[in-house]
């Protein structure tokens, strides 16, 4: 496209009637099964802590922009712009909401490539009382229905994430010593250092091999060596993740290496992360504590807790589990599109 052409969207008029339809669609699926649609503020007050998720800083100025006013010099603290809605969601079920489901744009830094644009959408839902086994089997339906034609074909797998390992690297991620992990990423084209992942298509080789922890070659090879493989015509659903990558969510009380979290894969490309969510305030701080460690050891900035959300959890936040679904990596699959700017209106190049 010529420069002066830029004003034009990428998608085209059929991809936007289908991004209508599908999100039409998830309404009515959530409305039939009486899951309330909430709204939450895409301005926020704490970032989240992963040190793989980059959130952008947003300052609200009263007087005119100055380009030379470092980020926060107006005094005020700054913003920043949700990479998720999940700790606001959380709040609202502490404060006794039920189910709900939320529809939003979110936004994360370092996120560009085929299967990224910095601003995109999420559909995030919460079941209380519902187990890991159920929200897996709730995502699948909504999957289906949001696919339509293109799910017809698609077989239902679930697997452990020691089992993707065993297939699909002939590795135990449990077990195998970390030299053999380190071949195994070399194999794959590490060269050195975790890169940080989240930039581009998930995560770039490079760097040092000064710093590497276990965790960081387990997320590479998932990145490059297991997920791109997961999901050739299914839905495979990837569940017991290291206790090491709990995020939010619970410890498997059967298995204390392992966490109760599933990830969704369809053609090699990741659709959806859910939890059995984490109820216990001492134990979300001390995570916000071990990640602001990890950030700091990565040369990022820590980050204050959300003291808020740690309140909601104190107060009592109700047996659940929760999900996010990529909403345009979903419509991808049901299109038939290469590249994620072809069901955006406008990628954030052209916004």
């Amino acid at each position: 496209m010529s420069p002066g052409e830029d004003w034009r969207p990428s998608a085209s008029r059929r991809a936007l009637r289908e991004r209508a339809a599908l999100l039409a669609r998830a309404r009515g699926f959530f409305a039939a099964r009486g899951v309330l649609e909430v709204d939450t503020p895409l301005l926020v007050n704490a970032p989240v802590s992963d040190v793989h998720i980059a959130s952008a800083t947003v300052e609200l100025a009263a007087e005119p922009h100055r380009a030379e006013r470092a980020p926060g010099a107006s005094g005020a603290p700054p913003l920043y712009l949700h990479t998720s809605p999940e700790y606001a969601m959380k709040r609202l079920l502490a404060a006794g909401s039920g189910d709900i489901y939320q529809i939003c744009h979110v936004v994360r830094g370092n996120e560009r490539g085929r299967l990224h644009n910095p601003e995109f959408t999420l559909i995030e839902w919460y079941r209380s009382g519902f187990s890991l086994a159920a929200l897996t089997d709730e995502v699948e339906a909504l999957v289906r229905v949001l696919l339509g034609p293109a799910a017809a074909d698609l077989r239902s797998e679930r697997l452990s994430y020691r089992e993707a390992f065993a297939r699909e690297l002939t590795l135990d991620p449990f077990a195998a010593a970390d030299a053999a992990l380190l071949a195994a990423a070399r194999r794959l084209g590490w060269q050195g250092e975790a890169p940080h992942a989240g930039s581009g298509d998930r995560a770039r080789a490079g760097g040092t091999t000064a710093g590497v922890n276990r965790d960081e070659l387990l997320e590479f090879l998932m990145g490059f060596g297991v997920g791109p493989r997961l999901g050739r015509g299914a839905l495979t659903f990837i569940h017991g993740y290291p206790a090491t990558q709990a995020a939010l969510a619970r410890l498997d009380p059967h298995d204390a290496r392992t966490a109760l979290r599933f990830e969704l894969y369809c053609e090699g490309i990741e659709l959806a992360n859910g939890f059995h969510e984490l109820q216990s305030a001492p134990e979300q701080r001390a995570r916000f504590e071990r990640d602001n460690e990890e950030r700091r050891r990565a040369g990022l900035a820590a980050y204050p807790p959300d003291e808020r959300l740690l309140a909601a959890l104190a107060a009592g936040l109700p047996d659940c589990a929760g999900v996010a679904l990529g909403f345009d990596r979903t419509l991808m699959l049901a299109v038939g599109a290469a590249h994620i700017d072809e069901v955006l209106s406008f990628p954030t190049g052209r916004a």
